[in-house]
């Protein structure tokens, strides 16, 4: 062939090379300094410290969904095992490492997204807004490592895969989102709309289909297919509900929009006054996340994360229809509310880390290393500071008395418990060596749970109490 004839594809590729060389170093960099809050404690919530318990317990030969259980795929308890074997499991910076990449690859897959539809001023005008804006809620929320974070490349990796018809990796993409959390899978409505709008036909569906079903086979397979398929469809129907804390809940879900709201105040006004723009598909998408964020009826912070990279897009696609200085204005708004979230993560109070780590030194010094513990509480940080092991699969009271994100008693008690829990519980928390209830006058307290308190009541005795919680030990 012409040497002449290669010339074209040639070029093409030295400028896409060329493109990303300029575009993956500031956004590396940018990536870091948004993240760098994430490094500064050890720990940012409760899920960090169940996952960081989990992946711990599964290092030790545990097995998921048997020995360690949660409402979650497997994804991310696998995620933070392989991080602990590099850095050890006293410390999650190897998880905010990975959390760091995770951002990283999100922010570069949209801007691949917006390169191709719109050019290359509006990929590095979306992947740094996407960047931006993903601090933009409270820090325990934003710098956690957790669900969400490694949920977003995945969901842009679908809409990636689909907008170039690749369909087995977009349905790969689509249950690796739901391996990571289950609302991840909204993301297969926008794509399943690219799929209908590209007239791919059947070999498309088979395509689509057979990328979804591998991974979701693996995973049930390399767990317990029957304990996989209850921990993350049939088992959360008590859990997914207003009844019991519907003021609470809808002031939270209030005031987090609020926060949202402000960290992308300089991409409204800019959608809304778009006209014509062929973004169905991602009108879907910012659809298809606001229905996840609803899903589960708490409206924590966290969920909103999902909102983002959608959000970046449509603001992009809307910024070409404006003069190139609203885009600099979107852009300088951005970075002044990311500023503010970041100083705010980085003076954010430590009140509940306080607490648990005085409880993990009380638990420390009661106890022989080798001895397991149950703490009865919502903070399960509590047993990784204290590097102790829980005598109970159960790693919070949420699952044995349905109590989470601020239900009033409506709702809470054994009898809203995970179908099976409390047979299981007073089978292991005999096993433990010191008990510490850390209900603190909440829902969940021994007064108001019969099982607990009569294992209290027959095999233990108070000795004393840290900073509200209460400890027992074995009666000799």
């Amino acid at each position: 062939m012409p040497a002449e004839l290669l010339l074209p594809s040639r070029s093409v590729s030295d400028s896409r090379t060329a493109y990303w060389s300029r575009l993956l170093p500031p956004l590396a960099a940018l990536a870091c300094v948004t993240r760098v809050p994430s490094f500064t404690r050890p720990l940012w919530n409760p899920d960090e410290g169940y996952l960081a318990v989990q992946a711990r317990l599964l290092a030790q030969g545990g097995q998921l969904y048997e020995t360690v259980v949660d409402r979650k795929p497997p994804f991310v308890p696998w995620l933070y095992e392989a991080a602990f074997t590099v850095t050890g499991s006293g410390t999650l910076a190897g998880v905010r490492v990975l959390a760091v990449l995770a951002q990283l690859l999100t922010a570069a897959l949209l801007a691949s997204l917006a390169r191709r539809r719109w050019g290359e001023t509006s990929g590095r005008t979306a992947g740094v807004l996407y960047l931006l804006i993903s601090v933009g809620l409270n820090p325990e929320d934003a710098q956690a490592a957790t669900f969400e974070v490694f949920l977003l490349p995945c969901t842009a990796a679908a809409m990636w895969c689909a907008d170039r018809r690749r369909w087995g990796a977009a349905g790969t993409a689509v249950v690796c989102a739901f391996l990571t959390k289950q609302t991840g899978g909204a993301v297969l409505l926008p794509v399943l709309w690219l799929y209908v709008a590209s007239g791919a036909g059947s070999w498309g569906v088979r395509q689509l289909v057979a990328g979804a079903l591998t991974p979701v086979l693996c995973a049930a397979l390399l767990t317990d297919p029957a304990g996989f398929l209850f921990w993350t469809v049939t088992g959360s129907e008590a859990y997914a509900t207003l009844t019991g804390s519907e003021l609470h809940v809808l002031a939270r879900g209030l005031a987090n929009t609020g926060i949202v709201a402000v960290a992308c105040a300089g991409l409204i006004a800019p959608v809304v006054r778009a006209r014509r723009a062929p973004t169905t598909d991602l009108w879907l998408w910012l659809l298809a996340s606001a229905g996840a964020v609803l899903l589960g009826l708490h409206f924590f912070g966290h969920y909103y994360l999902q909102l983002l990279p959608p959000v970046a897009l449509l603001t992009t696609g809307a910024l070409r229809a404006l003069p190139y200085d609203r885009t600099v204005t979107a852009v300088l708004t951005s970075a002044c509310a990311c500023a503010l979230f970041l100083t705010w993560g980085a003076l954010a109070p430590r009140t509940d880390l306080d607490h648990a780590h005085r409880v993990a030194q009380a638990v420390s010094s009661r106890t022989p290393s080798g001895d397991p513990v149950l703490i009865w509480g919502m903070h399960p940080e509590t047993y990784w500071l204290a590097d102790r092991a829980p005598a109970t699969r159960y790693l919070t009271a949420g699952l044995l008395t349905n109590y989470s994100g601020g239900r009033d008693g409506g709702r809470v008690g054994e009898r809203y418990a995970v179908r099976g829990a409390w047979t299981v519980f007073r089978r292991e928390a005999v096993s433990a060596a010191l008990v510490v209830d850390d209900s603190r006058g909440k829902p969940y307290a021994p007064e108001r749970v019969r099982g607990l308190r009569r294992l209290l009541a027959v095999g233990y005795e108070e000795v004393g109490t840290v900073d509200g919680a209460v400890l027992y030990v074995k009666r000799r």
